[in-house]
């Protein structure tokens, strides 16, 4: 294995890493965005009202991506795994 072939795996694991968490992270950035605007409207300062439709935002939409993100982490552990069996 030559800087070449560990340079395009460590680029492939980021990328697999950014668009496994993606969703997940941009709806949690959302939803936080939306409930610190309404909390600075109403000024109530609960500190459980951002954790809990937060968490209910990130489950369903992994409900919804979870074979996404399952095929991303697939395609990546069989581009490893055929490295592996060729040598690199």
């Amino acid at each position: 294995m030559n800087e070449a072939d560990a340079l395009d795996l460590v680029q492939f694991a980021i990328w697999t890493v950014l668009t496994a968490a993606g969703p997940a992270v941009g709806v949690a950035m959302l939803v936080g965005i939306g409930i610190a605007l309404l909390q600075a409207l109403t000024q109530v300062q609960e500190v459980t009202l951002t954790f809990v439709p937060k968490i209910l935002a990130i489950l369903i939409v992994i409900a919804f991506s979870g074979s996404f993100i399952g095929g991303q982490i697939s395609a990546f552990s069989n581009v490893v795994f055929q490295r592996i069996e060729n040598g690199f």
